[in-house]
């Protein structure tokens, strides 16, 4: 369902050269693993891995044989995607290998390339590395494929393609997952058998994110646990599934169990589309075996999805981003800064969080570029809509941070150019409120003019996609600072930044955090408060923020980007609310690019920007039917 395939990693109990009850074993966690569509088990597992000179056995082989063929029968029905590790006998040599079963019957036969011959390893003791080129094998009365260069495909979803390697093959230069997923492979299964020593386990897991991530795949590794000899090795069934350099799954160490997660097919097709020209270079798709199978359905999807996919979920790493990007802001502005040698940094300061945020990355700037923060000229100009809080907090952020503050009223201006141009003041429409945005824009313009400087843009990510920006007002500027950091992002920056300062600047950002987001250009309520709320208007910046990451940095569907946020917003809004606003999100998104065909530099700190020089080409006069249509259906 929308593209997510239900994968497990199993470790059973076993016990070393007792096939009968591994086999009943990993029959028992086939049965147990319901709604799964791919399960993988441990290397060797029908066998055990640490049978040392008992492979040698015709007995421990024959058994091995029997037992493969009762999991056939065991299996008739389900369409599972199995794999087994167990030693196969190919003429008159014996290979560690990878059984694929499904419906009861053995799809293939992939061996292990890497034999590791070092340490306490010593498989080529008894196994033979895999042959250079496909072939055959007879296994349970049939001749079924055998080699490296085989990839199980679905006949229900040709972007279901999954490959096996085993172990070592994981752990070297040029591990046969690389062909595979530059083949097509979307999906790496790991059969393993890997002894656990200090430090171990963190090192496995990142080699398993970062064979993840760099094939655009998800990877399966089933490790082997409790139950292999422990003459010279302990075994902690390390299971990981990680999925585009994410981890999704892990097991505890020294607890035998099965883990379970649902893979997004989809996004990682996705993915490669957009990186088809290097990512498919030199491919060799021509030397693959493709085996279809019909896929089991699977089960419901169990993953969680986070509201705020820009954010991260853990504090230690939130606070290591939140570093990261105000560092990469910062850097963006002092290199434009010292490019164009501007003497004045002007920014237009409104007590909102988007004017805090430029002035706290351009205070690091200044600091970096030891200038004296006096250099930076922060301009309040109040007006119609302007409420004594704002106007308040503009001044005292302004004074914290040292800058050289300028107040200019911009109330008589904005009449003046209404006389100027016929539009009687009592009608706040458009007009009434874009004049302001753009006078606004002007003084600063001219006042960068004047002092030699460059005019800092405030506009954030979720504004440029929505389009809530005036055409020539707040939309330009000489260097755009939060062009690419989206609203629910530019909290946690500020927020970082006043519990990082202290004292008077963090309780008026504190105080900015906790005012209602709004461009301040209708009048306020007889109360002197806001009146104008942007999200009353365009929608919660939660949902956007949600819709932008999924619509463009993953390409999905409007369905799904709809099921994955009732997904995750189910305890927040109704779906007649995600659906408005969705398909606010899809109309300004359209019609609004024409601004963003023509915003001006600034740097990009995340995997999404819209800027039309760098991530986002797109017409100013799409049209957006197909979408809208696709949701109404």
């Amino acid at each position: 369902m929308y593209g997510f395939v239900k994968v497990c990693a199993a470790t059973p109990e076993i016990r070393v050269a007792d096939v009968q009850f591994n086999k009943n074993s990993i029959i028992g966690c086939i049965a147990a693993s319901r709604g799964a569509q791919v399960i993988v088990f441990p290397e060797l597992s029908l066998s055990g891995y640490t049978c040392g000179d008992l492979f040698n056995q015709s007995a421990l082989i024959e058994s091995v044989e029997s037992a493969l063929g009762d999991i056939c029968r065991a299996t008739a029905g389900n369409r599972a995607l199995i794999f087994v590790g167990a030693p196969v006998k190919n003429g008159d040599r014996l290979y560690n290998c990878a059984v694929a079963v499904s419906d009861g019957k053995i799809l293939g036969v992939v061996p292990k390339t890497n034999l590791p011959n070092y340490g306490e390893f010593y498989e080529r003791r008894h196994f033979t590395s895999a042959p250079s080129v496909n072939g055959t094998v007879k296994l349970c009365g049939e001749t079924v494929d055998f080699g490296t260069d085989i990839i199980f495909r679905t006949a229900e979803d040709s972007r279901v393609c999954v490959a096996a390697e085993i172990c070592e093959d994981l752990w070297v230069p040029d591990s046969p997952s690389v062909r595979h997923a530059k083949a097509g492979a979307t999906i790496i299964v790991n059969l393993s058998c890997s002894d656990e020593t200090a430090g171990k386990a963190e090192y496995r897991r990142s080699l398993v994110r970062m064979q993840s991530s760099k094939l655009v795949c998800a990877y399966v590794y089933a490790d082997a646990g409790e139950g292999e000899s422990t003459t010279d090795m302990a075994f902690a069934g390390h299971d990981i599934i990680c999925e585009c350099g994410k981890l999704v799954a892990e097991s505890n160490l020294f607890e035998n169990c099965t883990i379970a997660a649902d893979i997004d097919i989809e996004k990682l097709s996705n993915e490669r589309t957009r990186l088809a020209g290097t990512f498919f270079e030199r491919a060799n798709a021509a030397a693959y075996k493709f085996i279809t199978f019909s896929l089991a359905e699977g089960g419901e999807v169990t993953r969680k999805f986070s509201k705020t996919p820009f954010i991260p979920a853990d504090d230690g790493r939130l606070r290591e981003r939140t570093e990261l990007i105000l560092s990469i802001q910062s850097a963006g502005l002092k290199k434009r800064l010292e490019h164009t040698k501007a003497r004045t940094a002007v920014i237009g300061v409104s007590g909102g969080l988007d004017s805090a945020l430029a002035l706290l990355v351009t205070a690091r700037a200044f600091r970096q570029l030891k200038r004296p923060m006096s250099d930076i000229i922060a301009v309040t100009m109040p007006g119609f809509g302007t409420t004594g809080k704002t106007f308040g907090n503009a001044l005292k952020l302004i004074d914290c941070i040292g800058a050289t503050s300028k107040t200019v009223d911009i109330t008589e201006s904005v009449l003046t150019h209404f006389k100027d141009i016929g539009h009687d003041s009592n009608v706040t429409d458009v007009t009434y409120e874009n004049a302001q945005a753009r006078m606004r824009t002007l003084i600063l313009m001219d006042i960068a003019n004047e002092t030699g400087g460059l005019v800092i843009g405030t506009g954030d990510l979720s504004e440029l996609a929505l389009g809530w920006a005036t055409y020539n007002g707040d939309h330009m500027s000489m260097y755009g600072v939060n062009c690419s950091v989206p609203k629910t992002l530019v909290k946690h920056l500020v927020a970082y930044e006043a519990k990082r300062a202290g004292g008077d600047i963090c309780r008026v950002l504190e105080d900015i955090l906790n005012t209602e987001i709004s461009p301040e250009l209708l009048p306020p309520d007889k109360s002197g408060n806001i009146a104008q709320k942007t999200e009353d208007l365009v929608g919660p910046y939660i949902l956007h923020d949600f819709f932008l990451y999924y619509v463009v940095r993953c390409g999905f569907t409007p369905d799904k980007v709809r099921y994955l946020a009732c997904r995750a917003f189910e305890d927040l809004f109704d779906e007649d609310v995600i659906d408005k606003w969705l398909k606010n999100f899809y109309r300004r998104f359209f019609s609004q690019q024409f601004k963003r065909s023509c915003v001006p530099d600034g740097v990009k700190v995340g995997s999404v920007s819209l800027s039309p020089r760098g991530d986002w080409r797109m017409p100013s006069d799409a049209c957006a039917s197909l979408w809208l249509d696709m949701l109404d259906d």
